[in-house]
C-alpha cells in the first residue's frame, strides 16, 4: 500500500495506492465519503511526496493533524495539504465533501499565470468558508462540476478540469488573505529544503545534473540535501532530478512530434543513446516503445 519512509510513515501518492511511476500532471478528485467511510472515517498518518491536496469539507466535520499541529475541521471548509507534509484526518461519520490530489505538475501548470496561486497552496492550512466573503454555494459547485468533468469522458474534459482546479487554487488564494493567521501546520527544515529544491530543479534539470551545483545553490552540503529529500519523499535529491528529468521526456514523446533524437536534446542530453539507456532504465521500455504504447492507449 505504502511505501515507508524515515520514522515509519508511509508515502502515498494518491492515499491508498502507490505507483512507482508518477505523471506529473494528474489530477484526481473524489467524495470524502468512498475513501474514508470503509476507513472508518479516519486517514491514517502518511505523506504525498509527489502531490497536493485541497478538500472540500461541504458537511460533519472532524480533526487533521498536519505535522506537530492538530486542528479543528471546519464546515463548510477548505484544508490544504501541501506535497510532503504528513498528516492524519479523522472525520466525523457522515462527512461529506471532496478531496482533491493533483500531482506538483499540475499544480505548476494551473499556476503559471499567477505564482500566488503555487504560493498560496504550498501553505498547510485549515480554513473556514463562512464569514470570508466568498460566495460558499459557488465554491461547492466548482467542486462539483470537477468531479462531473474527471468521471465524464466529453470534448474538452481535459481543458474543463484544468480550469475547475484553477478556480479551487484561486479559492485557496482568497482563503489565504482572508485568513492571515489560519490554524496552520509549520513544515521543518527538511520540508522547507524539499521545496527550495524542488524549485530549483524547474530552472535547472535541463542543464544541471551535479548534485553538488543544486546543494552549492541551496548553501547545504549534498548529504544535507539528500538526508532531507529522503526524509521528506522517499527519495534521494538525485532520484528526484531523474524523475523529472524522465517526466519532461514523457511529455515530448506523447504531447509533441518531436524525434527520440530531439527529446534527448530537450532534456539536455548530448548524446541520443546515453538518453535511451537512461529512460529505458528508469521506465522499463525504450522511449520508441514509450511512444507507441502511449499511443495505444489513447486510441
Amino acid at each position: 500500500m505504502g511505501d515507508k519512509a524515515a520514522g515509519g510513515i508511509p508515502h502515498y501518492y494518491l492515499y491508498g495506492d502507490q505507483e512507482a511511476d508518477v505523471e506529473l500532471d494528474l489530477l484526481h478528485i473524489e467524495p470524502i465519503r468512498e475513501r474514508s467511510g470503509p476507513n472508518d472515517w479516519r486517514i491514517r498518518p502518511h505523506a504525498h511526496p509527489d502531490h497536493m491536496q485541497v478538500l472540500l469539507v461541504k458537511s460533519g466535520g472532524g480533526g487533521i493533524r498536519m505535522e506537530d499541529r492538530q486542528l479543528p475541521i471546519p464546515a463548510p471548509g477548505i484544508l490544504v495539504v501541501p506535497a510532503g507534509v504528513v498528516h492524519q484526518i479523522d472525520f466525523d461519520p457522515g462527512t461529506d465533501g471532496f478531496a482533491v490530489t493533483a500531482a506538483l505538475g499540475c499544480l505548476r501548470t494551473a499556476s503559471a499565470g499567477d505564482p500566488r496561486l503555487a504560493t498560496a497552496a504550498g501553505r498547510p492550512a485549515v480554513y473556514p468558508l463562512a464569514g470570508t466573503g466568498l460566495d460558499i454555494p459557488a465554491v461547492i459547485d466548482t467542486f462539483h462540476w470537477l468531479h462531473r468533468e474527471f468521471i465524464w469522458s466529453a470534448p474538452g474534459r481535459r481543458t474543463a478540469i484544468l480550469a475547475q482546479y484553477m478556480r479551487i487554487l484561486v479559492v485557496v488564494l482568497r482563503l489565504s488573505i482572508a485568513h492571515q493567521d489560519a490554524g496552520t501546520a509549520t513544515p521543518d527544515r527538511d520540508y522547507d529544503l524539499l521545496v527550495r529544491y524542488r524549485a530549483l530543479l524547474e530552472e535547472h534539470f535541463r542543464s544541471q545534473r551535479s548534485l553538488g551545483f543544486f546543494a552549492g545553490e541551496l548553501a547545504v552540503t549534498p548529504a544535507r540535501l539528500n538526508a532531507a529529500c529522503k526524509a521528506r519523499s522517499g527519495k534521494t535529491a538525485s532520484e528526484l532530478l531523474y524523475e523529472r528529468i524522465v517526466i519532461e521526456a514523457k511529455r515530448y514523446l506523447v504531447y509533441t512530434e518531436s524525434t527520440v533524437a530531439q527529446v534527448a536534446h530537450l532534456t539536455g542530453f548530448d548524446d541520443p543513446a546515453y538518453f535511451n539507456r537512461f529512460f529505458t532504465q528508469r521506465v522499463g521500455i525504450s522511449p520508441g516503445a514509450f511512444r507507441k504504447q502511449a499511443a495505444r492507449s489513447e486510441g
